[in-house]
């Protein structure tokens, strides 16, 4: 059997280069085939954005997200990124929650050639949006921390390359999202994650053995879930095994139909975390994977400037006492753990800049930083390893681009989604109800800008893309009947956040309250906090006071009679407000048509003998199974046998349809497909398997009439 290197090395005699324009080749393809009519619309959607393109809430434009690993970008990359955004689209950069590149306004036509020029500085638009493995975020400080064991900026960029492309998740239930923290301080919000990490070291015959405290099922959207502790501790080998096998039994078992319960946290709700564990032990024969991995080849990618002298905080501090820079010293400026150097979180508001400020603080970068920026994933950027004497000019070239406000991180740095600005899904306004809640706080409150510990986020729904669940003070979207007419509205929920190592609360939903009086409401939460709090977090104040308490502290708030004219229009808008919901484009969508399916099963079969002959065995044997699952799916609905799961599918062919297929009950269909996870995925069982598949499907379309050609 070819082992993981093995696979890596003939994959490489491939290229990488040749993978990549076949992803985009056929993109190209696949939107020529549905302007010519040839193809569903909803077939293109569920390709387009298992690469990145989502449709936007303006007709005729999409929104592109480039996929970038824990948000690690070099100046080179970024430079190209605003290449991308001059060409294709408007000039402009977000910085989203999940450490990704969004770009708008683009054409659809023109994708194909704009992932192809991102892809010449290594960066990929490949499965950023659909169901699909998401990006893997990460701590913004890994590396740098403290308080960190180990470094897992590495594990979290093997897990991203490993996961990219393989089979098993290019058409789940619904998404899968994994996260990384540096230490149990737990800043990546591990929690509410399908998969979180938080790095461990123990202690095993004499030696320090590196692994993971494990968690899964977490989420958050309409109904969050906080996460389930897998294992107290996994071995650095075993976490992506363990994440690989859990990945096909929720591809196996997960909910289809019902997208609102086809999140994996939904199946271990269902089945219980023990069952599911004992599914992914079974699944585990599956996997192939060989560990010969360097985590430390990662850190040659980082140039650390040499160090001609330690600059101590007083040094630095002495040099300018303009009170803006010491102000953006203080909340903007963290000590690594590497002594004598310096990063400084560059704060952008609510993620959006311009490619002209990009470039220039690509720039800026490579005087006095290393070359590995980092998105957040509360919107801001990571500049590292700057050295003390540095950080003057670094704040003055900083403020010469317009990015050098203080306040990162803390009440005055309001996380949002660009709500109804873009999103189809979006209610009401997010991003401008961001924006004077900052200004309020820093008009009215400016003693609270060094305040760190009270996070309010925004979404423009319910789903949650601006974290709203997570945080102390928090909003999403909505509407009220006010007579016959409609108000924009915003639901509160306060007592979020992170409570660490993998523990956490979700937000309470408390009040729902006109949006144009979010200052009031900000207002009264502040003043009641300040004048009440008995050297309390606010958390801590909310728990003592209770829910019952701010519900009624804040509704003189709800009061309608008091309604003015300019309340029934949006933040940000001069038109009267109205609910326009488009239909979410958040995962892709299952096609129930015969012929499309049988399609599908033809080009995994494909895909099954090129890797096979590539030597990824194991994705060869999944490419055919999902090839018989498919098939088996399309004679199914010919015969009005409802589908759901990939398990459902398997055991109604069983009930159904068996033995029209030659197949008993010593010799079932569950036994022929299921054979993926009864035998390791060696050359010859690959071989023989792919053979068995290509017949049953060519069986399949003997009996339906419809030969794929």
């Amino acid at each position: 059997m070819a082992s993981f290197r093995e696979g890596i090395e003939n994959i490489n005699a491939l290229s990488k280069k040749a993978i990549v324009e076949k992803d985009v080749i056929e993109l190209g393809k696949k939107i020529q085939a549905f302007k010519e009519g040839k193809i569903a619309e909803d077939k293109l959607k569920a390709l387009r954005l298992a690469r990145g393109v989502y449709g936007q809430r303006q007709q005729g434009v999409q929104m592109i997200r480039i996929k970038l690993p824990f948000g690690k970008v070099t100046p080179t990359q970024l430079r190209r990124i605003c290449e991308v955004s001059d060409e294709y689209s408007t000039g402009k950069l977000h910085i989203t929650t999940r450490q990704d590149i969004q770009i708008h306004y683009v054409s659809l036509d023109r994708t194909p050639q704009l992932w192809s020029d991102l892809e010449k500085d290594d960066i990929t638009l490949r499965e950023a949006c659909g169901n699909t493995v998401r990006n893997v975020t990460a701590s913004s400080i890994a590396g740098i921390d403290k308080n960190e064991p180990f470094d897992v900026a590495p594990y979290a960029d093997l897990v991203f390359r490993y996961f990219l492309r393989k089979p098993f998740g290019q058409e789940l239930g619904r998404k899968i999202k994994i996260a990384f923290s540096s230490s149990e301080d737990d800043d990546a919000y591990t929690f509410i994650h399908d998969f979180g990490f938080i790095p461990k070291i123990k202690e095993e015959n004499g030696k320090q053995i590196k692994g993971f405290k494990v968690l899964v099922g977490g989420g958050l959207g309409a109904q969050p879930f906080l996460a389930h502790t897998a294992y107290e501790f996994l071995s650095e080998q075993e976490i992506i095994p363990f994440i690989e096998a859990s990945i096909r039994i929720f591809d196996r078992y997960g909910e289809r139909n019902s997208r609102n319960k086809a999140r994996m946290k939904y199946l271990i709700g269902k089945i219980g975390l023990e069952a599911f564990l004992e599914l992914v032990e079974k699944e585990s024969k599956a996997v192939q994977y060989n560990p010969e991995i360097d985590f430390e080849l990662y850190h040659q990618l980082i140039e650390e400037p040499e160090l001609d002298q330690i600059f101590t905080l007083e040094q630095i501090l002495s040099q300018n006492s303009n009170p803006a820079f010491q102000e953006w010293f203080k909340t903007n400026v963290i000590e690594q753990k590497q002594q004598g150097y310096y990063a400084v979180y560059v704060k952008v508001q609510l993620g959006d800049f311009s490619t002209e400020q990009a470039r220039l603080l690509a720039d800026i970068a490579e005087k006095f930083a290393s070359n590995d920026l980092r998105f957040t994933i509360d919107q801001s950027i990571l500049l590292k390893f700057i050295k003390g004497e540095d950080l003057v000019h670094l704040y003055e070239a900083l403020s010469g681009i317009d990015l050098g406000d203080s306040g990162y991180n803390s009440l005055a740095d309001v996380t949002a989604c660009p709500g109804t600005d873009t999103c189809n899904l979006g209610i009401s306004n997010s991003t401008t109800v961001a924006k004077v809640i900052e200004d309020l706080i820093r008009a009215e409150y400016p003693e609270l800008l060094y305040e760190q510990v009270i996070k309010i986020k925004i979404s423009g729904c319910m789903n949650s893309c601006g974290q709203h669940g997570l945080a102390h003070i928090g909003f999403h979207g909505s509407s009220m009947k006010v007579e016959k007419a409609t108000l924009p509205a915003l639901q509160v929920l306060l007592g979020g956040g992170k409570t660490g190592d993998g523990s956490g609360r979700i937000a309470e939903k408390v009040i729902k309250l006109p949006s144009k009086r979010v200052l009031d409401i900000i207002r009264t939460l502040l003043n009641d906090f300040l004048s009440n709090q008995e050297e309390e977090q606010f958390n801590e104040y909310y728990d003592r006071k209770g829910n019952k308490y701010f519900y009624d502290l804040l509704k003189p708030l709800a009061d309608l009679t008091t309604i003015k004219e300019e309340d029934f229009i949006d933040w940000g808008n001069e038109e009267k407000f109205k609910t326009e919901i488009g239909v979410g484009e958040c995962a892709g969508v299952i096609i129930d048509l015969v012929a499309t399916l049988l399609y599908d099963a033809q080009e995994k079969l494909t895909n099954a003998r090129e890797t096979f002959e590539f030597g990824f065995f194991a994705d060869s044997v999944y490419h055919a199974y999902a090839a018989g699952i498919h098939a088996a799916k399309a004679i199914l609905i010919e015969n009005k046998v409802h589908c759901n799961t990939h398990a459902g599918i398997i055991q109604d062919f069983d009930k159904h349809l068996a033995a029209d297929f030659g197949f008993d009950e010593t010799n079932t269909f569950s036994l022929f497909i299921q054979k993926i996870n009864q035998n390791k995925p060696s050359r010859e069982f690959a071989e023989k398997f792919i053979q068995e598949v290509s017949q049953f499907v060519q069986s399949i379309e003997n009996k339906t009439n419809k030969q794929v050609s």
